[in-house]
């Protein structure tokens, strides 16, 4: 069957654009793997009406709702593979089946790539967090810190005191005069010997301990992960990418549409501030923006 739109990406972004889609009553298809980049996390934060539900909750929610049109339907599976297939594209799936649309949204996502630090990873999302206006109010008072990787994160460490006492683990980052004065202007101390392991009962944090063996008590570390396409879509379609401040990004004008015509995307992959809300709206973006496309070419 050739669908108007088939997104791919069943979180935020991807089910923001398939509403507005739905809601022109074009025929949609949701394309979902199941795996969310939130998925670590047991609630979702900061988004208006959803304050402190789970992710995956809201999304069964979403998906409820969209269900109730009649030009919507979902596969549950990866998309492996597209092209582009006279005037729409062709998209393989893990199973072999093969779908085809008049217009793609990409909401794929990105996926963190951690620092490799034994103890990090099974905290990611609990206590090992990114966002602190996602996860600093409830690690309120508490002690903090921050894993420096870059610029960003001597930023970030000037504003966690709002949230509790705050530590910045420098990991060897060069941290300019300047920057030391706003620092310590905050109340912000700061480690220069690196954190070799975080410790505690999983996912919990008691503290972190440095190359000279000293332990540092802290409940919760803030860090920023690189990360990376979560799929191979936009480069196999020749979708035009930039560099973020944390990796790679889908390049998109105003409307979400990329450098491939017909190839709409919105999200986390295609915007360097990752946040639920902004997903959402990049999403309504995405889906308006392909719907125009159909209209008027």
């Amino acid at each position: 069957m050739n669908h108007d739109v088939i997104v791919v990406g069943g979180s935020f972004a991807g089910l923001s654009a398939a509403m507005q889609l739905a809601r022109a009553r074009r025929d949609v298809l949701v394309v979902d793997a199941g795996l969310p980049r939130n998925r670590f996390a047991d609630a979702s934060h900061g988004f208006l009406g959803q304050d402190g539900k789970a992710p995956f909750d809201i999304l069964r929610e979403a998906r409820r709702q969209l269900a109730a049109y009649p030009t919507v339907s979902f596969v549950e599976g990866e998309a492996r593979d597209a092209s582009q297939e006279g005037e729409g594209f062709a998209m393989a799936l893990g199973d072999g089946r093969t779908l085809r649309s008049k217009r793609l949204v990409l909401a794929t996502g990105v996926a963190d790539q951690l620092p490799d630090i034994p103890g990090l990873k099974p905290r990611w999302g609990a206590s090992v967090l990114h966002c602190p206006y996602c996860h600093g109010y409830e690690a309120r008072d508490r002690r903090l810190g921050v894993l420096a990787s870059g610029a960003m994160d001597l930023h970030k460490a000037q504003m966690i005191p709002d949230w509790g006492p705050t530590t910045l683990f420098s990991q060897g980052l060069a941290i300019d005069a300047e920057t030391r004065e706003k620092l310590a202007a905050r109340g912000v101390a700061i480690e220069e010997v690196p954190v070799v392991e975080l410790l505690g009962d999983e996912p919990k944090l008691c503290g972190a301990r440095l190359a000279d063996g000293r332990i540092v008590a802290i409940e919760a570390i803030f860090a920023s992960p690189t990360v990376r396409m979560a799929s191979p879509l936009a480069e196999q379609l020749g979708c035009a990418l930039e560099d973020g401040p944390l990796g790679p990004l889908i390049s998109v004008d105003d409307w979400k549409a990329t450098s491939v015509p017909g190839v709409f995307a919105a999200g986390d992959a295609a915007r360097a501030n990752h946040n639920a809300t902004l997903a959402s709206a990049d999403g309504v973006l995405a889906g308006v923006g392909a719907h125009r496309s159909l209209v008027f070419g």
